[in-house]
């Protein structure tokens, strides 16, 4: 993933990569991965969202 800062408005690149990261589910991902989750565990929230 590539961001260019133009004009060296590096604040409006850093808030152009955080919406990037963010819609790629990036973000999602790392909060998921935190903590480890039981093998069982994962199992019954899968099964829990497709009942949804």
């Amino acid at each position: 993933m590539e961001i260019k800062v133009i004009d060296n408005d590096v604040e409006k690149a850093i808030k152009i990569l955080k919406n990037k990261l963010n819609k790629s589910g990036l973000f999602r991902e790392l909060k998921k991965r935190r903590h480890y989750e039981k093998p069982s565990v994962r199992k019954k929230k899968k099964h829990a969202e497709a009942l949804k």
